[in-house]
């Protein structure tokens, strides 16, 4: 008998460290306790609705949904996935206990399954139709069997025809407009990986143009650690004068001797930004918390983040390496 391949999703990617490291997924709706306290979706649904009065009620139906699906419907021995947004890769494991209440592990997702992670998938490696699947901002879900083989296939180093994940009905209006921005988001992410390193160089340069500084790009060469300097002037002569690395290497996470390299022969006045699109080692970001300048880390998220907030002020080069256009969405019905 085939078993359930699941996703649960932690806080949006940004939290998969954590699964990883703990051996665990985890779902939140802590102030409500113990899911064994409730005998049922209908107590669980009475019991969301007291303790988050201002949400709609399809967003009380829908949590109650997730709740009882963690608690009665993901078995030992099903697969599991969680996407870690910042390196871009799917962890794979198998679950390995019934539900348990441990606000000790993670107290802001304290509904837990121990899991062991058998391995990860690069987002890269699967198909668009799979990836969109898996792009659901719903907190758990289940794969379509196709979906799940493949995963199974890469992570053995196969691919598979994907399909698309089945609807879930609990969905509520914003939930659903929430999903769309999300795969949205992530689409854009995948057209940024695939820049080349020069494009991407580029690209952050124009993002520092959208921002209102003058910048210049070093050619191709040794560079002292400097892709890009941005300034006022750009020249550099007016402050803030702001050096830039940028690291375009997919899954791969700079650590902290990448970063005091950089860091090595920077002036006093100077400021700091490394872009990684594979990420950053928890010794890196400790090590740019106690740089000597003032040092910003980003990651693919965080780039573009500010890509999408400033894409209004990009000049025609940098809507040409990324070109996008603007949807309209109704307004949250909360």
């Amino acid at each position: 008998m085939q078993k359930d391949c699941w996703m649960v999703r932690a806080d949006g990617g940004q939290g998969a460290d954590e699964f990883a490291t703990r051996n665990l997924v985890a779902i939140g709706w802590g102030q409500i306790g113990s899911l064994d306290a409730y005998p049922g979706k209908a107590e669980l649904e009475t019991a969301v609705e007291k303790q988050y009065p201002d949400w709609t009620q399809g967003r009380h139906r829908a949590s109650a949904s997730q709740l009882e699906r963690f608690r009665r419907k993901l078995n030992i021995g099903d697969r599991v996935v969680t996407y870690d947004s910042g390196r871009r890769i799917y962890h794979v494991g198998t679950i390995q206990s019934d539900y348990r209440f441990r606000p000790d592990q993670l107290p802001d997702y304290p509904n837990t399954r121990d899991v062991h992670w058998d391995g990860i998938v690069e987002r890269d490696k699967l198909s668009v139709a799979t990836r969109n699947t898996l792009g659901s901002t719903l907190t758990l879900f289940r794969l379509s069997d196709k979906a799940a083989d493949e995963i199974e296939r890469a992570l053995a180093g196969q691919t598979a025809a994907p399909e698309r994940a089945e609807e879930d009905t609990d969905e509520d209006e914003n939930t659903i407009l929430s999903d769309s921005k999300s795969r949205a988001i992530e689409f854009i992410k995948d057209r940024v990986n695939r820049l080349d390193a020069g494009e991407m160089e580029q690209l952050v340069a124009g993002l520092l143009r959208a921002m209102g500084y003058k910048t210049r790009v070093s050619p191709t060469g040794a560079d002292r650690g400097i892709d890009v300097m941005a300034s006022p002037d750009g020249f550099g002569f007016e402050s803030p004068r702001i050096v830039v690395e940028v690291k375009h290497r997919s899954n791969t996470a700079m650590g902290a001797q990448e970063l005091r390299t950089f860091l090595g022969g920077r002036h006093d006045n100077d400021k700091g930004l490394y872009v990684s699109t594979g990420g950053f080692t928890k010794d890196a970001r400790y090590e740019a918390d106690r740089a000597k300048i003032p040092l910003m880390l980003m990651d693919l998220d965080e780039l573009v983040s500010a890509l999408l907030e400033y894409y209004e002020n990009a000049d025609a080069k940098t809507r040409t390496l990324l070109p996008l256009e603007k949807t309209y969405w109704p307004a949250w019905a909360d």
